[in-house]
């Protein structure tokens, strides 16, 4: 009974809580508190739709783009850098570029993969096995690849099947095919193809072109779906550049300051070989050079063997050293041959004639409060006028020149003649001079700059400014590229010649060339002389600073040939083994050297030359009412060619008439145009300006239009008997004057 009683006791409890339970109302207050949270929670998530729809709808879409498509980079391929004659001194080669996506090797193929690739690109295993297992979606494996690794590489991918995860990238290898010819003027490239020195540097942005890129649809496994969305977009290749630099010109004056350093006579070199009526820069060395297909190697035996055990930072020092461009980066002191530029200043300002008696004293040195600087010479030079003066380099008489033309009148024209500011020529790195400050120009520091000492210029600024001596007293910016052509259109851009002002007049740059000539003939330069030319040269030597360790810095300035000049010529020997050699001894015989090889090559003939071609002249002989062939080898044995544009029987074929006619005075090879009734179409040119042309080239220019030369006299060409610009009939001798 108690237990039935307990039983139906808990059921009655238990029911009663469920009553309550439903029977409990919910309030007003709480509903609209539900009712809030609800519309709250409505706008949070209108307003993130909201947001993603029109905020960041554009980010999203183009991050969901990026996603599902895949971009590949095409390379451009590099512009050439040619010399003058379109020989190539830079080009690009095509290599491949090889990389792998981590993310699409599987687990049991990662080591199959570093261990392949390591072993065909001769790369370190662990560090191949590393970017294998890269989180990163692309690892480059190898750069620049040659076409025997990329044919070993497909192979290998066909035979294990692993072509969805190694990529192979078209790229280009630069490639210089002289080597260390004008390596620091070429400059280099690093393995990204930027330009890291020289040419390759300043014209990096011309030459390098514009990256191109294809653009696909991909899936979820990042393999390509072929669609209408995939874009590409052609590359840009760099333009070309074409230097001035001649190759012919720039190996003979390596040839010769080379020499010069292997012979111990230096130890190191540079010059320049400039056109004085352009600018243009027809030679730039510095030796040792470097080879610019290794430009990270040390260029000398001894260094090679010493190399590992260098620090970094030694190894960079050295580097740089050996890529620097001497003759825009470096400053030296000129010495004498700064002296044409002090004789030119004062014949402009009337301060000076060049051959007035007993104008200057030479008892061996000047004294200046108690400082006494002496001459080169250990006697005395005496009495003097400006042209023994510069044939001696007599630096008392300079002295006394520049006292005589003083700081303000110098320092007007150093700026005049450019010395005061960088050049603006096309390298990278070039330096600007060092000169005292006006107010701080004493009597001794004014001593000095009139012999060209105790201040510092750089190699292409002495020679820029002596080039407007050569060319009539105009200063020429210089210049070392001629033009750059982009190969996909063709477009060229010429560089053009640019007068940057007149600073001496024709009168007195003629005067000092004179007096340049009479250093050669009669002075120090003597060893500077080249046979069959007249030369305007001038030596110079610098002496090392008290306390130095350097030796002489020798040099030797040349205008050539003197009466119109094509070429200066700047040679400069550095840190000479003995304190006693002078630019006479060393300079002027390299230049000669250089000179007696590339003056011909010019076109420039010399005295014999001239002398010998005038025994050349013949008279043409009369092949009218002769047949075609008798008329050829009549022409022939006279030492004269034969041209007619005929297709029928030459043995039967009579000459009706011929040009030049018979008994017309020429030079030996001159062309005898022919004509005969089937053929008598005659053809008519226009005749080139020739006044100022050598002999050589006045016969290569007319040849070229089928036009002859006779002539009288030597030197350059003064005169024509037919103007230019006139038409006349091919064959027609053009009568020319030459003098000096």
């Amino acid at each position: 009974m108690k237990k039935n009683r307990n039983v139906k006791k808990y059921s009655n409890s238990t029911s009663k809580r469920k009553r309550n339970i439903v029977e409990k109302p919910i309030t007003v207050k709480k509903l609209k508190i539900l009712s809030s949270f609800g519309i709250v929670i409505f706008l949070l998530l209108i307003f993130r739709l909201f947001w993603i729809q029109f905020v960041n709808g554009a980010s999203l879409k183009e991050r969901a783009y990026r996603q599902q498509t895949s971009s590949k980079i095409i390379s451009p391929k590099r512009g050439a850098i040619y010399d003058v004659n379109g020989k190539a001194l830079a080009i690009s080669e095509d290599v491949d570029t090889v990389s792998i996506n981590p993310s699409k090797i599987s687990k049991e193929k990662k080591e199959l993969v570093a261990k392949g690739l390591s072993e065909i690109f001769s790369l370190d295993y662990d560090e191949t096995l590393s970017k294998v297992n890269s989180s990163s979606s692309i690892e480059t494996i190898a750069k620049k690849v040659e076409n025997d690794k990329i044919s070993e590489l497909k192979t290998w991918m066909e035979e294990n099947k692993l072509s969805a995860c190694i990529n192979i990238d078209e790229d280009t290898k630069r490639y210089y095919p002289y080597s260390e010819l004008a390596s620091q003027v070429i400059g280099f490239c690093g393995t990204d193809n930027q330009g890291l020195a020289g040419i390759e540097d300043s014209y990096d942005s011309i030459l390098t072109g514009e990256s191109g890129k294809i653009i696909t649809t991909t899936d979820l496994n990042d393999s390509e779906i072929s669609d209408n969305r995939s874009t590409y977009v052609e590359a840009k290749n760099g333009s070309d550049i074409y230097l001035t630099i001649d190759v012919n010109i720039q190996s003979v004056v390596e040839k010769y300051i080379s020499k010069a350093v292997k012979d111990n006579l230096c130890e190191t070199a540079s010059a320049i070989a400039m056109e004085p009526s352009t600018g243009n820069i027809l030679s730039m060395a510095t030796y040792p050079n470097f080879n610019l297909n290794t430009p990270f190697e040390p260029n000398t035996k001894d260094m090679k063997k010493k190399w590992e055990s260098l620090s970094s930072s030694e190894k960079i020092n050295y580097l740089y050293k050996m890529w620097r461009n001497k003759n825009v980066a470096d400053l030296y002191e000129p010495g004498s041959t700064f002296k044409t530029l002090v004789s030119s200043i004062a014949l402009e300002e009337n301060i000076v004639e060049t051959d007035t008696k007993k104008d200057f004293y030479c008892k061996g040195y000047e004294e200046f409060n108690g400082t006494k600087i002496r001459c080169w010479s250990t006697s005395s030079h005496g009495y003097e006028t400006l042209t023994q003066a510069l044939a001696n380099s007599c630096n008392p008489a300079f002295m006394q020149l520049g006292k005589r033309i003083g700081i303000d009148t110098f320092y007007k024209y150093f700026e005049a003649f450019g010395l005061f500011t960088e050049t603006g020529i096309e390298l990278p790195g070039e330096s600007n001079s060092i000169f005292f400050d006006k107010d701080k120009v004493g009597p001794v520091e004014l001593a000095t700059i009139s012999f060209g000492q105790r201040f510092n210029i750089t190699p292409i600024q002495l020679i820029t400014a002596i080039s407007s001596i050569a060319n009539g007293g105009k200063l020429m910016r210089p210049q070392i590229v001629s033009k750059s052509v982009n190969p996909s259109t063709n477009n060229t851009y010429n560089t053009e010649p640019k007068q940057v002002r007149q600073v001496i007049s024709e009168e007195v740059a003629n005067a000092v060339i004179k007096m340049m000539e009479n250093v050669v003939t009669n002075g120090t330069g003597k060893l500077g002389a080249v046979k069959g030319y007249t030369i305007a040269g001038k030596t110079g030597t610098s002496e090392a600073q008290v306390g130095s360790n350097n030796g002489n810095t020798l040099s030797y300035v040349a205008i050539a040939p003197s009466e119109n000049p094509q070429l200066v010529l700047l040679v400069i020997l550095y840190n000479t083994p003995s304190t006693n050699t002078h630019g006479s001894t060393y300079a002027a015989p390299i230049s000669s050297k250089i000179l007696e090889n590339v003056l011909p090559y010019l076109g420039v003939n010399s005295d014999e030359a001239n002398i010998k071609d005038s025994s050349n002249n013949l008279s043409v002989p009369n092949v009218v009412n002769k047949t075609i062939t008798e008329a050829e080898k009549i022409l022939k044995n006279a030492g004269l060619t034969s041209s007619i544009s005929f297709d029928g029987d030459k043995n039967s074929t009579i000459v009706t008439t011929q040009v030049p006619a018979a008994g017309t005075k020429v030079t030996k090879n001159s062309i005898v145009l022919l004509y005969s009734e089937e053929n008598s179409t005659r053809t008519s040119v226009t005749v080139p300006d020739l006044k100022g042309m050598t002999l050589s080239k006045a016969k290569s220019t007319l040849n070229t239009k089928n036009l002859n030369i006779n002539y009288s006299g030597s030197g350059l060409v003064v005169s024509q008997s037919i103007k230019a610009g006139k038409t006349v009939e091919e064959g027609t001798v053009i009568e020319v004057t030459l003098s000096y």
